[in-house]
């Protein structure tokens, strides 16, 4: 797209109420490719013992300033889509850094996925 068409559809948007951004066309694209990692740390954390799910998400909204903690965030999302995504990641960049952990593989197999389940990583509702 020409440098005309990037401002009209960065105007449309604005029009609209949102904000356009521009990715190569990679895998991940921006989000996901920054994202998923962030995800995969908080579920190794767990894996590994360092802190409760609880603990986890409520470092990152506190220490953070991030609105919900990573595995609310993942829970949200959808496990299996967690998963899905993670998988193309590590393929499509032939990167072993977004390989799914095992905990979440785990999740999804026993078919808790989150939020549309009812539980992943925290049981829904919550309080």
């Amino acid at each position: 797209a020409s440098l005309a068409d990037l401002r009209a559809q960065r105007d449309k948007a604005a029009d609209l109420g949102k904000r356009l951004i521009v990715s190569r066309d990679r895998p991940g694209f921006i989000v996901n490719r920054i994202l998923m990692p962030f995800l995969i740390e908080a579920m190794l954390a767990l894996a590994e013992g360092l802190g409760s799910a609880e603990d986890i998400d409520t470092g990152a909204r506190a220490g953070l300033g991030h609105p919900m903690g990573p595995l609310e965030l993942a829970d949200l999302i959808g496990l299996d889509v967690c998963l899905h995504i993670m998988e193309v990641l590590a393929e499509g960049l032939d990167d072993a850094r977004y390989a799914p952990p095992a905990n979440l593989r785990a999740l999804v197999a026993a078919g808790r996925l989150g939020q549309k389940s009812g539980e992943g990583f925290h049981r829904y509702p919550r309080p």
